[in-house]
C-alpha cells in the first residue's frame, strides 16, 4: 500500500474550499504564508509534520467536529448477486458515481462509474457487461471510519483519491463521505 502525500495542488483545493486565504491559513497553521504559496506553487516539497500542521488547520477551523456531522445518509447500496444494470440505474436515480457492495448486510466492495466505463468499453459485448454480477467486476471496500473519527482522517483517505470513505459503527454501515459531503460541511459551520 502506498500513503499518497497531498500535493500543493490539493492542498490549494482543500483551502479554497474551506474559504481560507493564505494568510489566514497562515495565522492559524503557525505556517508562514510564503511557505504555503511555495508549497502550493509545488515549488517546495515541505516535511510530513507541516503538512499535518496545514491539514489540521483547515479541518479545525470549521466547526465540524466529526465524520458523523458531514456524512450523508441513507447510503445507497447494492448487493454483490445483483447485476451492473442495477447498479447503473441506482447511480443514474440518485445522481451519484460509486456505491457500496454488500453480501448479506456486510460490506464487502464498491463499484465506481469509471470503472464500469472501463469494463464496458473494453467488452465485445457491452450487453453482457450489464449482465454480469456485481460480485465479479466490484473493486476493494471504500476506507472505513467510525462516526468519531475526525475530519482530517476523511480528508485524507479523499486525498488518496478515493471516492468515498464509509462510516460504520459496530458493523453498521451509517454513512458516506464524498469530497462534496466535506466541502458542504466546511460551507454550512462558517
Amino acid at each position: 500500500m502506498s500513503l499518497h502525500i497531498p500535493s500543493g495542488k490539493d492542498l490549494k483545493s482543500l483551502r479554497k474550499a474551506a474559504g481560507l486565504t493564505q494568510k489566514e491559513l497562515a495565522l492559524h497553521s503557525k505556517v508562514s504564508q510564503s511557505l504555503i504559496s511555495r508549497i502550493e506553487a509545488g515549488t517546495v516539497d515541505p516535511r510530513v509534520s507541516t503538512l499535518k500542521k496545514i491539514l489540521d488547520s483547515i479541518s479545525s477551523i470549521r466547526k465540524v467536529k466529526n465524520v458523523a456531522s458531514v456524512m450523508h445518509r441513507p447510503v445507497i447500496t447494492v448487493q454483490s448477486d445483483e447485476p451492473v444494470r442495477k447498479a447503473v440505474n441506482l447511480m443514474e436515480k440518485h445522481g451519484i458515481s460509486q456505491l457500496p457492495v454488500l453480501e448479506k448486510n456486510v460490506v464487502v466492495g464498491s463499484v465506481q462509474e469509471g470503472t464500469l466505463i472501463k469494463k464496458i468499453f473494453q467488452s465485445k459485448n457491452p450487453e453482457e457487461v450489464f449482465r454480469t454480477k456485481l460480485r465479479n467486476i466490484m473493486e476493494e471496500v471504500f476506507p472505513i471510519l467510525g462516526p468519531n473519527a475526525g475530519i482530517e482522517e476523511a480528508l485524507a483517505a479523499l486525498i488518496r483519491e478515493k471516492p468515498a470513505v464509509l462510516v460504520m459503527d459496530k458493523g453498521r454501515l451509517m454513512g458516506i463521505i464524498t469530497k462534496m459531503d466535506i466541502i458542504m460541511g466546511m460551507r454550512s459551520s462558517r
